[in-house]
C-alpha cells in the first residue's frame, strides 16, 4: 500500500510498471538494460480516490492520460531501474497529493474607491505628460 495522504491510499496492484529502454546516461548499459520505467495507473479502477480527485486528477494529468483513463508516467533520469521506478511513484504521488487540495473558491472583489482615484490620477498625470509633448503649430489665419 502506497500511503498518498491520510485518507488515500493506493493499492501497488493497481500500478502497472514496465521497464524499458533508455536514451540518456549509462553508456554502453543504455544498449544492454532496460531502466526506463513506463508506469501506468487507471484512475478510473482505483477505488482508494474519490470522485472529486477522480476528476481534478484527469485535469492536471493533461497529454499524459489516454482516452481510456489511464495515467502514463514516465521516468528515464536515472542509470539504475530501481532509483527510476520510485522516482515514477514519487512523481504519481506528487500528482495525487495536487489533485487532492480542494482549490479555493474565487471570491470576487471590487477595487476599493482609493484604487479609483490613484489610477485615474496617474491617467491624468500620463495625459498631462503627452500634452506637454506636443508641439504647438501656429496658424497664420489673419492673412
Amino acid at each position: 500500500m502506497i500511503r498518498v495522504t491520510d485518507s488515500i491510499t493506493i493499492d501497488e496492484d493497481e500500478i502497472d510498471l514496465e521497464f524499458i529502454r533508455a536514451s540518456g546516461p549509462g553508456g554502453q548499459n543504455v544498449n544492454k538494460v532496460s531502466t526506463a520505467v513506463q508506469l501506468r495507473f487507471d484512475i478510473g479502477r482505483c477505488s482508494g480516490i474519490s470522485a472529486a480527485v477522480r476528476q481534478r486528477l484527469k485535469r492536471i494529468g493533461g497529454k499524459r492520460i489516454t482516452s481510456e483513463g489511464i495515467l502514463i508516467i514516465k521516468s528515464h533520469s536515472y542509470r539504475s531501474q530501481e532509483r527510476n521506478r520510485r522516482d515514477a511513484i514519487q512523481r504519481l504521488v506528487a500528482l495525487i497529493q495536487k489533485a487532492a487540495k480542494e482549490p479555493k473558491r474565487r471570491r470576487p472583489t471590487k477595487p476599493t474607491a482609493t484604487s479609483k482615484m490613484n489610477r485615474l490620477a496617474s491617467k491624468r498625470r500620463r495625459s498631462e505628460i503627452k500634452r506637454r509633448r506636443q508641439v504647438f503649430r501656429y496658424t497664420n489665419e489673419e492673412s
